[in-house]
């Protein structure tokens, strides 16, 4: 008998898994979940593809975006053990940036590199140059941010050390030695593979997708070769490196992020994670060590919802002491807006140059933001432990890479003396209409008016 049985885990699952599917508008799922080095369970429920009307199957074939990050990082570590990367010495070569970071501060998302993602559809290649947005916003090995800038950087620099394609090295060194058939990385899936068609929230298709990180997003792979992946991958590793993987710096009070894996220690207990989220895709791996135990969630909706829902109910089985955090890790704690009311002025830096911006704190929490010579936009607005004003509106910054597809704007800002310096972000806010488009960050710095 194996744990499931024994732990009555599969006992109304099928029932469940469907129900969330139906509450969640999510067309398919497919669970895994390995014992030891096998899988012990494998099904699919809802359809890969809603207007063929093509059911999912555990051989059918998911994106799995930030998961690759895990296999990213595992290559580098492999890497480094044989001799080929140093995870503790600068990145090697020329770089614009102030202080070079190490592989493993990069590893662990403390490169000082803001967050970045730029996806784009059809074959023309993406009008967005990524260079100016590869820019340190603080020290090497500072706070947390999660970044896809380190991760692709780490994909450049295995291809210098290995003198392979990224795409190859991680089939050859990677997915062939641990069995996993299916595992490609790719902007679009493998021609013969059944793959799950990718879905709105509110069931649109998504086209094929592109981006200029695949190194942090870009995989492929069924539910099992997943959950087989968080079991056996390291193998592949020394033992010191292995345990690297998930010596984790603290994010939250009870996560860590390690070598590519969200890790939780709690009372004995070890559970380590990634998920991944980008328009038609909601995925999860988790991996139990201390029971020998993974499994894999991969959905195509970019809905995380029904995801979260699956994962929750085998967690209650098989680790009650799972964080939920695990599948959203929040590392910007909301505390009270203080800022007293005002008004300052400044510029955006921007690929197309300085852009006004000036900004009113009004009261109650509510923000007047005037962009350029845009109508002004009256908003309310928050605070965390890193921002002292952060909020979102309804305006199009004006330059050509937020034109793309990225038609909100969002400030976060922090009192720098009678100053406020910080960030202005292009993004789409989601993809209830359209797709989901690129997240720009820019610096910007505003002074007191009058």
């Amino acid at each position: 008998m194996n744990v499931l049985d024994k732990l009555g885990v599969l006992d109304g699952l099928d029932e469940f898994c469907e129900k969330a599917l139906a509450a969640h508008g999510c067309p398919s799922a497919s669970v895994a979940v390995a014992q030891g080095d096998e899988i012990v369970f494998a099904r699919a429920y809802g359809l890969a593809d809603v207007a063929a009307d093509v059911a999912a199957t555990p051989e059918t074939v998911y994106g799995l975006a930030s998961i690759t990050k895990s296999f990213t990082a595992v290559a580098v570590c492999l890497a480094a053990d044989r001799g080929l990367i140093d995870l503790d010495a600068p990145l090697p070569g020329e770089h614009p940036w102030a202080t070079v970071p190490t592989p493993r501060q990069l590893l662990q998302h403390r490169g000082g590199f803001p967050a970045y993602y730029d996806f784009y559809y059809g074959e023309e290649p993406s009008p967005i140059d990524p260079a100016f947005y590869r820019r340190q916003v603080r020290e090497p090995g500072g706070d947390f941010e999660y970044s896809n800038h380190g991760y692709q950087a780490l994909g450049r620099l295995l291809e210098q050390a290995t003198g392979q394609p990224l795409r190859t090295y991680l089939r050859e060194q990677i997915a062939e030695p641990l069995g996993l058939s299916s595992f490609e990385l790719a902007d679009l899936p493998p021609a013969a593979a059944p793959v799950a068609q990718r879905y709105t929230p509110d069931g649109r298709g998504y086209p094929g997708c592109r981006t200029s990180v695949p190194a942090a997003g870009a995989g492929w792979a069924t539910a099992g070769d997943i959950a087989l992946f968080a079991r056996r991958s390291a193998r592949l590793l020394r033992p010191a490196t292995a345990a690297a993987v998930l010596d984790a710096l603290p994010i939250t009070d009870r996560l860590g992020y390690g070598l590519g894996r969200i890790v939780q220690r709690e009372n004995g207990s070890l559970i380590s994670s990634h998920g991944g989220g980008m328009g038609g895709v909601a995925a999860m791996m988790i991996d139990l060590p201390d029971r020998e135990l993974s499994l894999a969630v991969l959905t195509n909706s970019t809905n995380k919802a029904a995801r979260d829902a699956v994962v929750r109910h085998l967690m209650d089985a098989l680790a009650p002491e799972f964080d939920p955090a695990h599948l959203a890790p929040v590392t910007k704690q909301d505390t009270e807006l203080t800022l007293p009311p005002g008004s300052w002025t400044g510029h955006i830096d921007t690929p197309d140059g300085e852009v006004p911006l000036h900004l009113d704190a009004l009261t109650d929490g509510q923000f007047r933001v005037r962009l350029a010579d845009l109508p002004p936009a009256t908003v309310p607005a928050a605070a965390s432990d890193l921002w002292d004003v952060r909020l979102i509106a309804d305006l199009q910054l004006p330059t050509t890479d937020a034109r793309v597809n990225s038609p909100s704007f969002g400030l976060e800002l922090r009192t720098d003396g009678a100053e406020l310096t910080g960030r202005a972000i292009a993004l789409k806010n989601g993809d209830r209409e359209g797709l989901l488009g690129p997240y720009l960050i820019h610096s910007c710095r505003l002074r007191p008016a009058g």
